[in-house]
């Protein structure tokens, strides 16, 4: 018998966990391409870019919002299916979120670093951080109050793009963490936001939300599923194709061709993500969501693994990038250094860029981690008691 059934609790939605599990695999192609394949451009820009660059970003563009995304549907999953009372998914939220950004900040920049910080550099993991600390308020609210918030954070927050940190003086650093992808100097040592909270935090609570979709019945939710998806697609064509709204950086005819003009469609703004980067990638996304559980079990299976341990998977895919980039580089060029974190300048004699190479070496990195994923899993099932796991 299901344990969970007999005793009331609603089983896990394993579509939730394969989603997961496929934008953490996408996301370690988009990081093997950052330590095996800088470019003397950025993959986005369309003047130099090839193709199958633009796409081997463009793809990975999928994560980050589906991943926060999903972070507040599983907050939501959390609570019933511990039936855990408000209050006590509030404190898990609050402590939760400030350990993630202690890990941000004295982990994981240490594991891409690996020397004392020259630069701080605060991403998805500050940015999720201090998304369920907000989100550890908002659940007090009442569902349509946390719907109708986040849904004006998302569809608004580029109607304040003209405000722009550096002529802001002292509230500088405070504009950089709320909306603006920028560079700030604290104490001589640059600190960069990458990640802005203001449409991260409308994400998370719209996923929290969403999560009350997962309580109808599996056909009655994949329409719901498709339905929202479609929705959020035709909103990001239509607004892409009035070019008036969405995004700092309107769609052009290219002069290299058609596909560039479609390139430059696709083109939309991460950092902070703009209403169309949302919506491109929330909408197909939440499609996905309706026809998951039609996938093969040994593919599903595959996929959950990864899905079930992402921040264990995101920690240990990094340190394991790394430590294979630096031995690589000594072989090839003779230096383990991170010149892949500096200018074309500093890049090796004889380098160039091979996206079949970053290909293999992905695939490689998804085969050998794959284990140890298990492993964890595995034992966060049976070690389920033990409160700490819930942090891992």
């Amino acid at each position: 018998m299901n344990t969970n059934l007999a005793s009331g609790l609603r089983p896990r939605v394993d579509s939730i966990d394969i989603l997961r599990g496929i934008v953490m695999i996408i996301m370690a192609l988009d990081h093997v391409r950052h330590f095996f394949g800088q470019a003397p451009y950025a993959p986005e820009d369309l003047e130099f870019t090839s193709g199958a660059l633009f796409f081997t970003r463009w793809i990975t563009h999928f994560c980050a919002p589906v991943f926060v995304f999903l972070a507040g549907t599983s907050a939501y999953l959390y609570q019933q299916n511990t039936g855990c009372s408000s209050k006590h998914l509030s404190r898990f939220l609050f402590t939760r979120g400030l350990w993630i950004i202690f890990i941000e900040i004295f982990g994981w920049n240490l594991i891409v670093q690996w020397v004392p910080y020259q630069v701080l550099i605060l991403q998805v993991l500050w940015t999720i951080g201090w998304s369920m600390i907000i989100l550890s308020i908002m659940i007090h609210w009442p569902w349509r109050v946390i719907l109708t918030v986040c849904l004006i954070l998302i569809f608004g927050h580029n109607a304040l793009d003209g405000i722009r940190a550096e002529n802001l003086g002292v509230w500088e650093p405070l504009w950089a963490f709320l909306h603006q992808y920028h560079t700030v100097l604290v104490k001589n040592m640059p600190v960069v936001f990458y990640y802005p909270i203001i449409p991260w935090v409308g994400v998370m609570g719209v996923g929290f939300v969403f999560g009350k979709l997962l309580s109808l019945p599996k056909p009655q939710r994949n329409v719901a599923f498709a339905a929202i998806g479609g929705f959020t697609i035709l909103t990001f064509i239509l607004l892409r194709g009035l070019n008036i709204y969405g995004d700092p950086q309107p769609w052009s005819i290219q002069e290299r061709g058609p596909l560039y003009t479609f390139l430059s469609i696709l083109n939309t703004q991460k950092y902070p993500p703009s209403l169309l980067y949302l919506l491109m990638t929330l909408g197909p996304a939440i499609l996905l969501l309706a026809v998951l559980d039609r996938l093969s079990e040994p593919v599903t299976a595959f996929l959950k693994v990864f899905g079930k341990v992402p921040f264990f998977f995101y920690l240990l895919h990094f340190a394991v990038i790394h430590i294979a980039c630096a031995i690589w580089s000594k072989i090839l060029f003779g230096t383990a250094s991170s010149w892949w974190l500096g200018p074309p300048s500093g890049f090796p004699e004889g380098y160039q860029l091979n996206l079949w190479f970053i290909y293999f070496v992905w695939v490689l990195l998804i085969i050998a981690l794959y284990p140890a994923c298990r492993w964890y899993m595995n034992y966060k099932r049976i070690k389920k008691g033990q409160w700490w796991l819930s942090y891992l």
